[in-house]
């Protein structure tokens, strides 16, 4: 049975007055006895209260009467109850649209802060939805694909996902606005756009920066650009966090940074930076030494900086890793610029001159 009302089920409307007050008492997370002494009523009529709101609205258990409460906007997160008001002011009208003062950091173990001050996001599966979210920011997620990404084969036994977007928007609410950067539609969730800055977005927006001024020919400023986005990854992606969707961005994240890495790498050789280049090759070929382009491109590093044997010795150690461990030749690339190393080809390695 859902924990939530959707279209056709009924209501907090349906509910006689007393009913009512209980249900704001139960979504501002009140204690039976609590409520008992706020409405001025006996503890056992609050419980007696809470099972005919159950009933009637269709509901599991208190949990649900909360995030049922909160989803019928009774009650607005951390604000208490909130009654609702006649003729309001349409949100249209009221809303401006502020700056995002939340940032999200997915490049490394997930966090996030408001206002500057970190935030705890709770256990790992809800982080986990955040993630979900936040990596799908602006589009619609469903509750099956939040379950299907976040637990996989193995389902929760109860209908978790709304309580655990009922927590984050209570964390993820920004000062004293009463709009959740989440919201919730007929199918399903979203991070509002404006709501966060995501730091893979600004990756994005790096990138694509690097490109036009690599097409410009400034090269400089694309290895700054590119160098920046780089910055912003603080270990392994999402470490730590459960469930196939993260595993996939994990791997996914991995590899473009891996290629981040290789394009930037290239405009310094470009540039006449091999001394550069070859610190940061020789650091990734020791991390990934299967990794044929970075061989090549540590190679020709060598060899532009003056260090042919050296370079020639990446060959064979590459070569012997390859055999070894996949058992399997180099590839033409690798192949192709150990003879151009051979023959002396500077032009084809790459020896040009600096570029703006």
């Amino acid at each position: 049975m859902p924990i939530t009302a959707t279209t056709g089920q009924p209501t907090a409307t349906t509910l006689r007055h007393q009913e009512r007050e209980v249900l704001y008492a139960v979504g501002c997370g009140l204690r039976d006895n609590e409520i008992a002494a706020t409405l001025a009523i006996p503890e056992d009529a609050v419980a007696g209260h809470l099972a005919r709101i159950l009933v009637k609205l269709g509901l599991r258990d208190r949990a649900a009467a909360i995030v049922h409460a909160f989803d019928c906007g009774l009650v607005a997160p951390g604000r208490g109850p909130r009654r609702q008001v006649t003729n309001p002011v349409p949100p249209a009208a009221t809303r401006r649209a502020p700056e995002p003062r939340l940032q999200i950091s997915i490049l490394g173990p997930l966090r996030a802060w408001r206002d500057g001050q970190p935030l705890d996001l709770g256990h790992l599966r809800q982080q986990a939805v955040l993630t979900a979210l936040a990596l799908c920011l602006g589009r619609t997620v469903s509750q099956q694909e939040l379950l299907d990404g976040v637990w996989g084969e193995e389902p929760p036994n109860t209908n978790v996902v709304p309580v655990y977007i009922y927590r984050l928007r209570k964390i993820l609410r920004v000062g004293g606005s009463p709009d959740p950067a989440i919201e919730r539609d007929r199918c399903g969730y979203r991070l509002l756009p404006g709501a966060a800055t995501v730091d893979v977005a600004r990756v994005e927006e790096l990138v694509t920066a690097a490109g036009t001024a690599e097409r410009a020919g400034e090269l400089t400023e694309a290895v700054r650009a590119c160098s920046q986005a780089l910055d912003l990854f603080r270990g392994e992606p999402l470490a730590g966090l459960p469930g196939p969707f993260a595993e996939l961005e994990r791997l996914r994240l991995t590899e473009r940074r891996t290629v981040l890495v290789q394009r930037k790498l290239e405009w310094q050789l470009r540039l006449g930076r091999h001394s550069e280049a070859i610190a940061e090759l020789s650091a990734l070929a020791v991390a990934q030494p299967l990794n044929e382009p970075v061989a090549t491109m540590l190679m020709r590093a060598l060899y532009l900086g003056g260090r042919q044997a050296d370079a020639l010795t990446v060959f064979d150690r590459t070569r012997r890793r390859l055999a070894d461990d996949l058992g399997v030749s180099p590839g033409r690339m690798l192949r192709q610029t150990h003879r151009m190393i051979l023959r002396g080809d500077e032009a084809c390695l790459g020896l040009t001159g600096p570029t703006r």
